[in-house]
């Protein structure tokens, strides 16, 4: 059973909102389950569910709403209805099998189990509907013709497409084949386009372009290279965290030489034996003068430092005070020289030395990631993230400035599952088996509908957190729906993208293979998936926020 387009539109939004509402009740049961989030850690599986429906459901709504906002804007569009309609009807079917296999949890009552919600759900997920969602993409080759609500983010958007495609892509494959690093060219080529400075403020001699813009010039970025899309991904987070927490003399002094290029940024919190659990980092300053110049040596190991050797600086956090939990760490900026190759050793005039080894990884290739040994390595007082009064903040600055990582991870999520489901698009048309192209095939546009499907959520579901963290900062939750959703998304479309090549996609002169390795990093960082799922969405929700 399919739906004529002007009634797509309605049943989706009916799916939508039914769906919003039941997860509010499945949230205010799970709410009164664990005390308002405090006892989260009793009932792990059931608030992993929670965070996963709510993201969803947030996805269908944001999907829904774009597509009823072209069409009053006169320019309908029959795809985005198609797949706001499919992706509504899954969210319900979902939401509603959770909760008939456990009703005391969720509490729900019927808000699903209307007659006109089960018709609308099975037109929606019916093989004609899905498959009707792949034809129409295949025919496009997976390009998609999203509309973007800010003109400046609708011009760089082309822009960096173009020059994803021509400056990245080709290179692309090589650097990950090789192994190698990021070629200086682009990166001087990306500084002069000012992408180091997309969301540093114009007075400090950023582009201040806004975290929308930020998040589509990251997809295209990404589309053509995970690598060349994380390139921004740790300035983003230090800028963050000396915007809204160092001195003044601090963001003049630092933020114009990230902006343009002059700085490239390493983020150093996790250690080996220290990941999610922030609060536990043991990497140590204890204050100290070095040739009468006041300030702190750091000791100790960091470990998944992306990019460390080629950094000019790493934002490290470490413990300025051993009894303080959270309160005791300190967000340093250590300056270091630039390194390349796999392993590096430096020493400072007074002995401290920092030495770091890249570790081995199957994708996400061209900066390498190390771990680090600090061995009394100095850092002067100014280099205090937020000075004397930013003592014991660093966890705070740290985190803020993740928000602003996992939006961006978001985008470089959905550039990677674009470039997944482009890539099956082509395949699928150009390739002939039993006397006709895969692409004719039903299977072929059912997978191709359900990829394009989740691939459009976690954009609109990305985008609208952009919007969001512009109007507050302090924005937690939308940041990390979208990091978990898009992420889950990269890794299965990216699978199912191989599947449909068939041997061919499991050949690493095949771009496909590179999207199917580079993918499963993304639900690790910036935030592991379950930590995003269990302590930022479900306790915010839970808590009532």
């Amino acid at each position: 059973m399919t739906i004529e387009t002007t009634e797509q539109l309605a049943a989706a939004h009916t799916l939508a909102d039914a769906a919003t509402g039941a997860v509010d009740v499945a949230i205010a049961a799970a709410a009164k389950l664990t005390d308002g989030g405090k006892r989260i850690d009793d009932h792990q599986p059931h608030a992993e569910r929670i965070a996963q429906h709510a993201t969803a459901v947030r996805a269908a709504r944001e999907m829904t709403a774009y597509a009823e906002r072209v069409a009053n804007a006169g320019r309908r569009d029959a795809l985005a209805e198609s797949q706001a309609l499919a992706f509504s009807a899954e969210t319900v079917h979902k939401l509603r099998s959770d909760a008939e296999a456990a009703p005391e949890l969720f509490g729900l009552s019927g808000e699903l189990d209307s007659d006109e919600l089960r018709t609308l759900v099975r037109s929606g997920l019916s093989d004609a509907h899905v498959q009707s969602i792949g034809s129409s993409v295949l025919a496009a080759r997976g390009a998609h013709a999203t509309e973007v609500d800010d003109e400046i983010a609708t011009l760089t958007r082309d822009q960096f497409r173009t020059f994803a495609r021509t400056e990245i892509a080709p290179i692309a494959q090589d650097m990950h084949r090789e192994d190698t690093l990021v070629p200086e060219e682009l990166i001087e080529k990306m500084a002069v386009l000012g992408l180091f400075g997309s969301s540093i403020p114009e007075e400090y001699q950023g582009t201040g372009m806004g975290y929308l813009t930020m998040v589509v010039l990251t997809e295209e970025l990404a589309a053509a290279s995970l690598v060349a899309g994380s390139l921004i991904t740790r300035s983003e987070i230090l800028t963050r965290a000396l915007v809204q927490g160092g001195t003044e003399e601090q963001r003049q002094t630092w933020l114009p030489r990230i902006a343009s290029g002059e700085l490239i940024v390493c983020i150093c919190v996790t250690e080996p034996d220290i990941g999610s659990d922030v609060a536990s980092v043991q990497c140590k300053a204890t204050p100290g003068d070095l040739d009468g110049r006041k300030g702190w040596f750091i000791d100790g190991a960091k470990a998944w430092a992306t990019f460390a050797g080629r950094a000019n600086i790493l934002a490290l956090l470490a413990r300025t005070d051993a009894d303080a939990g959270i309160k005791g760490l300190t967000l340093f900026i250590v300056e270091k020289d630039p390194h390349t190759g796999h392993s590096f050793a430096q020493e400072q005039a007074g002995g401290g030395t920092i030495s770091g080894t890249a570790n081995p990884t199957p994708g996400y290739r061209g900066m390498h990631s190390f771990t680090l040994a600090l061995d009394r390595y100095f850092v002067p007082d100014e280099n205090v993230v937020g000075g004397e009064a930013g003592l014991g903040r660093g966890f705070y600055l740290q985190m803020g400035g993740f928000a602003a990582g996992r939006l961006q991870t978001g985008g470089r999520a959905t550039g990677v599952g674009q470039a997944s489901l482009e890539k099956a698009c082509a395949y699928a048309n150009d390739r002939q088996q039993f006397g006709q192209p895969l692409a004719s095939y039903q299977l072929t546009q059912h997978k191709i509908g359900r990829m394009s499907t989740h691939v459009a959520a976690g954009r609109h579901l990305t985008y609208a957190a952009a919007v969001e963290m512009q109007q507050d900062e302090r924005a937690a939750v939308a940041p990390a729906m979208c990091k978990l959703f898009a992420s889950d998304v990269a890794v299965w479309v990216s699978q199912e993208a191989q599947l449909i090549h068939g041997g061919w996609g499991y050949s690493e002169e095949d771009p496909v293979a590179r999207y199917v390795v580079d993918a499963l990093v993304l639900p690790i960082f910036e935030g592991v998936k379950p930590i995003l799922e269990l302590k930022i969405i479900a306790r915010q929700l839970l808590a009532g926020g």
